[in-house]
């Protein structure tokens, strides 16, 4: 058993990236949100300043998928990642391990095929003109992402630091913007990836037909979009369980009175029943981005079908 095992488990690097394709992420994405609901599951365990986060997710019919991170502050000191860790998929029927998939690899395809999913389904088709928010490795992601569904796309790009701006855009073929508010007025896609706690995206800026994935806020203290984005915009998350009760981004709101749960008009499990869509050109729409480990199971499962294919 143990030998079978080893003949068949995968051990998946980034290696394989130029074979990943970010449409056919995304159709693998709203495909498992097909299938029965994830069970997720965190833990936690910590040595000081030093974390071990194990995220967890069981889908019927898709697999099992364990994703141990540590995370140690200290590292950037000694020249090594703060976070590293690797994804363990399971085979769904048996239990066995089908493949370790690199930990990384998986974090930016989940994170930028989550938004790029949103926007799919909810930026006008004819949009083009596209800004992102932040200049790190989501940021440049995303605009890989972006170019993958709109070849076209006049890609800008705005962070705090004008100098980071300036080299994401150098490194993308893209145009960095000094000043904000007009870079918001003129898009058609925004994506902010930032570390901000308090919002740098104001809805008094946003053109009628904007759609908006917001990716970088992921703890309770944080926020990129104020008040009056959630107000003027047709409000979705990915998942309501990540972001309900757990995401400042909106749970922030929610405690203030500034919108209700039935304001989030859908989540990618509402992607069959088409609820999960675009009404009208004129409306603003908004994606919240807020991950899971079923996300990483889902997109582990997609990264090993492709290393399974064999194709060029």
């Amino acid at each position: 058993m143990g030998g079978e095992v080893a003949e068949t488990m995968q051990i998946i690097g980034r290696d394989i990236e130029p074979r990943l394709d970010w449409i056919a992420l995304t159709d693998a994405l709203a495909q498992g949100h097909e299938l029965p609901r994830a069970e997720v599951a965190d833990t936690f365990l910590y040595r000081g300043d030093d974390t071990l986060l194990t995220r967890s997710a069981w889908i019927d019919g898709l697999g099992l998928a364990v994703k141990p991170a540590s995370v140690f502050p200290g590292n950037p000191a000694r020249g090594l990642p703060m976070i590293n860790g690797v994804v363990n998929l399971l085979d769904d029927t048996t239990g066995a391990l089908r493949a370790l998939v690199d930990f990384h690899l998986v974090t930016k395809w989940k994170t930028a095929g989550d938004s790029l999913l949103s926007a799919r389904r909810l930026a006008r088709p004819d949009a083009r003109r596209v800004l992102v928010i932040g200049a790190g490795h989501v940021a440049e992601s995303m605009i890989e992402a972006y170019r993958a569904l709109i070849p076209d796309a006049r890609v800008s790009v705005w962070s705090r630091s004008g100098g980071s701006a300036a080299e994401l855009a150098g490194r993308t073929c893209s145009q960095a913007v000094s000043d904000l508010e007009p870079a918001v007025s003129d898009a058609e896609i925004i994506a902010t990836a930032t570390m901000a706690t308090q919002p740098v995206l104001r809805g008094e800026w946003l053109s009628p037909g904007t759609h908006v994935d917001l990716i970088g806020a992921y703890r309770p203290d944080m926020r990129e979009a104020d008040d009056e984005v959630l107000r003027r915009a047709r409000l979705f998350v990915d998942n309501r369980a990540t972001t309900i009760g757990h995401i400042g981004e909106i749970q922030a709101p929610l405690d203030q009175g500034v919108i209700r749960e039935s304001d989030i008009l859908g989540d990618f499990y509402d992607l069959p029943a088409g609820a999960y869509c675009r009404r009208s050109d004129d409306e603003i729409t908004v994606a919240k981005n807020g991950g899971g480990a079923h996300l990483d199971l889902m997109t582990a499962s997609y990264i090993l079908s492709v290393a399974e294919s064999g194709a060029a």
